[in-house]
């Protein structure tokens, strides 16, 4: 079937209101994982499953360029950024950011963010009450701004305008409310001051310590030799801090979980790093994040029977397939057990997109997010607190998606000998 076949209703406010559920509930009865639908005005093929997931990736049928709205760059990518370009300009302009997949690399911004950590933790002993979400957006701000060698000033509370600003940035991007035009002014702002400091350290009146983030996005070149302008440098320098303040969303779900199994606690309590790796990966698997993603077909596509004319969209529904029966068996039990004895297929688990992160447009950050989670879910489990009652649903109509009232808070105490979280 041809989606050009019939005259099919545009979905886009469908998507909308929706949110997260939309794709999997077009796609449920769909034989081979693919539906023809109609989004933003043009033909869309909506696919699921790890060889869709191979097929998204092939430059060869989908680009990634002219895909993504004006909206969303002018909130969550910003323009002219990696995610908007293909073939030898995304390869090398990818080439800034495949140092970030190093271990070593990974291993330091760990050891930047957990200095934060712990003088946040003395802090939040002090409070009457903490909202975890904002806390750690602050934490990995701080972490991130040190580590990447961003100056920030901690005299006049600037990591905390600044991780206010990058979380606005991801919260705003697929609403068109009044989130959306905060997420428009954080982004306008920071790009601003980020085109400063690119242009700051380019003139010798700030420096880039050697080897940081900065150093290097400021002195990368494309694939015509070329340096980058320092606006588009401001660009990808956030493109690296901001996803990194954003694993806040993924440590607020972890507390959700810990907070509604407490037995997953106690086993992070006991120090098992294995155990560790594998509910990092089932919160990124089981808690909503990225619901799809977004390409252009390339040139006249067949999938699975569905077709897609040149210039019609592909979707990759992400959430669907993290929650996919034939994948996970019981996709909607938390169970981080099943990743002791499941090997993680690249194309399988794919909150953070598909492919290779060396050639595609998997994110090269993802090894970042697992480093932090695995060692600040540790910690989280590692405190004392009493939950106060709040709202703690999590909307999946809501995009992105978020603990309602960002995990808050009381008693916030290292122990001395471990016990167990309670209800206030």
């Amino acid at each position: 079937m041809n989606v050009t076949d019939r005259i099919l209703p545009d979905r886009s406010l469908v998507a909308l209101a929706q949110g997260y559920t939309w794709l999997p509930g077009l796609l449920r009865n769909a034989p081979g994982g693919a539906a023809a639908t109609q989004v933003l005005g043009r033909p869309a093929l909506a696919v699921r499953g790890p060889e869709a997931v191979r097929f998204f990736y092939d430059e060869d049928h989908v680009r990634r360029s002219g895909a993504l709205p004006g909206p969303v760059l002018s909130t969550l990518f910003g323009h002219g950024a990696v995610h908007t370009l293909d073939g030898d300009a995304h390869r090398a302009r990818k080439r800034l950011f495949l140092p970030l997949l190093h271990a070593d690399r990974i291993t330091a911004l760990v050891e930047h963010v957990i200095p934060a950590w712990d003088d946040a933790v003395r802090d939040w002993g002090a409070a009457e009450q903490v909202v975890l979400f904002d806390a750690v957006a602050e934490v990995l701000t701080r972490g991130v701004c040190r580590w990447a060698g961003v100056p920030v000033d901690e005299e006049d509370g600037a990591p905390g305008r600044l991780a206010h600003d990058l979380v606005a940035m991801v919260d705003g991007f697929a609403t068109a409310g009044p989130r959306h035009w905060r997420a428009r002014r954080a982004r306008s702002r920071q790009e601003q001051r980020f085109t400063r400091l690119v242009e700051d350290v380019r003139a010798g009146r700030t420096d880039a310590p050697a080897g940081s983030v900065l150093a290097a996005v400021c002195h990368h070149r494309e694939a015509t030799g070329e340096e980058l302008d320092a606006h588009t440098a401001a660009v990808e320098l956030l493109n690296v801090v901001r996803p990194t303040v954003a694993v806040a969303w993924f440590v607020a779900y972890a507390a959700h979980a810990l907070h509604r199994w407490p037995q997953h606690r106690e086993r992070l309590r006991g120090g098992e790093l294995s155990y560790a790796a594998a509910l990092v990966h089932e919160v990124r698997r089981f808690y909503p994040f990225a619901p799809y993603l977004v390409g252009v077909a390339v040139r006249d596509l067949t999938w699975q029977g569905v077709a897609v004319p040149a210039g019609g969209l592909v979707l990759l529904d992400v959430f669907g397939q993290n929650h996919d029966a034939g994948l996970w068996g019981d996709p909607y039990t938390f169970r981080p057990e099943r990743f002791r004895r499941h090997v993680v297929d690249r194309d399988e688990l794919i909150p953070q997109g598909g492919g290779d992160p060396a050639t595609g447009h998997r994110c090269p950050g993802e090894g970042l997010t697992i480093g932090l989670l695995e060692a600040l879910a540790q910690r989280l489990a590692a405190l004392d607190y009493a939950v106060p009652p709040q709202d703690l649903r999590i909307s999946l109509r809501r995009l992105p998606a978020r603990v309602a009232d960002g995990f808050v808070m009381r008693d916030v105490r290292v122990p001395a000998a471990p016990r167990t979280v309670h209800a206030a």
